[in-house]
Formats: structure tokens, sequence, C-alpha cells
């Protein structure tokens, strides 16, 4: 790594990266705090009510206990949307919007390859994405161990967010190879935002009736079981793995092709 490059890139994006942690904060600690096993049968009488809009959030059974309430409620939507547009905004600020403005031609004036500046650039992307997963598992925990000692299954609830892990590892790759084959921040900002809404739009869809449900498979968002990940099912990790794999295969896609391409300098 170009550890003068990473530590600017920290500079320049911890606001960025504070912002949506604070985001996360709200509602991983609002969501936790409503957890109550007296509320479910409300709550699915809201559910009955209206059943398409609830099965599209992935709210459709919150179930009876803690971790399945938590994850009914963020991982269906709220930990994946917030994420993804995270991700959307700092994959364009790495690479994409230094072509467009020329800046890439200062850091491509240090003595290091092409190779090791987007690496650094790559590297910065993941590990704030471990840092987000990490700091939302850590805080719900904290909380649902405080407000329902006991209640929370502390196994369960660390296999989903390795699960989340590899999604949004997958969304950063996706979106981080488009930033690196953009000339125009524009245009890698319009690849990346398509790629996470079109995957959470087609989630939606193929949740909201039976007639959809072969829908699932066309976005990436089917790979995070949320409910195999909590049980432990081998099935669950080998589809996680997948999205772990797609996610570093189309990083290293992205950063091979800046390497060998014409830049606008």
């Amino acid at each position: 790594m170009n550890a003068t490059l990473f530590r600017k890139e920290i500079k320049s994006n911890w606001i960025l990266l504070v912002i949506f942690l604070g985001v996360l904060s709200v509602y991983s600690v609002m969501i936790t705090m409503m957890f109550d096993p007296k509320l479910g049968d409300s709550l699915r009488m809201m559910a009955d009510s209206m059943p398409q809009m609830f099965a599209a959030f992935g709210m459709a059974d919150v179930g009876t206990t803690l971790l399945e309430f938590v994850t009914g409620y963020l991982y269906g939507i709220l930990l994946i949307a917030f994420p993804g547009v995270y991700i959307i905004i700092l994959t364009n600020r790495l690479v994409a919007k230094y072509v467009d403005n020329g800046s890439m031609a200062y850091l491509l004036a240090v003595p290091d390859k092409r190779r090791k500046i987007v690496l650094t650039q790559g590297i910065f992307l993941l590990l704030t994405l471990v840092l987000m997963t990490a700091y939302c598992t850590v805080l719900i925990l904290a909380v649902g161990k405080m407000l329902f000692p006991g209640e929370m299954d502390t196994a369960g609830f660390l296999r989903v967010n390795a699960g989340l892990l590899g999604l949004l590892v997958f969304f950063g790759g996706a979106c981080f190879c488009a930033s690196c084959i953009c000339n125009e921040s524009k245009n890698s900002s319009a690849i990346s935002t398509a790629v996470v809404v079109y995957s959470i739009l087609v989630q939606m869809i193929s949740q909201a009736g039976e007639k959809f449900e072969n829908v699932k498979y066309a976005t990436p968002l089917t790979l995070f079981d949320v409910d195999g990940l909590s049980a432990g099912d081998g099935k669950a990790w080998l589809m996680a793995a997948v999205l772990y794999l797609a996610g570093i295969l189309l990083m290293g896609t992205g950063i091979l092709r800046f390497c060998k391409r014409d830049l606008p300098l």
C-alpha cells in the first residue's frame, strides 16, 4: 500500500463514514429497543393487513426471538440500502473522481506503480466496510445485552453479519470496478447506482408475491440467506462465500483494467 495515500483517504472520507455510522446507529438502536415478544401479535396483524408491502421489505415474518426480530427489520433493507449508498459515494471518490478532475496525474507522478495506487484505494474501501459491519454488530449486541439479557443468539447473529459483509464486499467490488473503468465521475456513479438499486428493487419485487418468486434469481441479494446463516446452514455459508469471491474478483478486474488502460490525464 501507499501509506501516504491511505492516510489522505482517511482524512478525506472520515466524515462520510461517521455520517453513515450515525444513521445506522439510530436505526439499529431504535429497532433493537422495539423488541417485545408481546408486540409480536400486533406486528403480525399489521403484516396481515398489508402483506405485500411488509413482504417487499422483508418484514413478513419478524419472528418471536430477538435475533429474528432484529434480522427481520434491519437486514431486509436498512442495513443493505444505507451501506449501499455509502459504497456508491466512496467508490466514486476513490478512483473515478481523481481521473475526472485531473488529480490522478498527481497521484501517478509518485514513483509507485498504478497497481499500488489503486490497490491502496481498494484496501481502504474493504477496511471501511469491515469497520461498518463490525460497528453495527457490536452496537446491536451491546444494546440487546443491556436491554434484553440472554435473549440474543450471539453465534447466529455473528453468522448473519459475516454474510452481510460478503454482500457489501460484492457491492463494493462491483462499484469499485465501475469506478476503475470510467473516465467521468457521473458515469461511475450511474453504473454503481444502477447495480445497487437494481439489486434491491428486484429483491423487493421477488418478495411481493408468489408469482414474482422466481425473480429472486436475478439479484445477488438472494445469496444473502439471513435465515440460513442464523441457523448455520451449510448452503447459506456457500452462498455467502460466492458473494465474497465475486466481490474480490470484480475488484481485481477493475484494478487490472485501470492498470492497463489509457487515462485522459
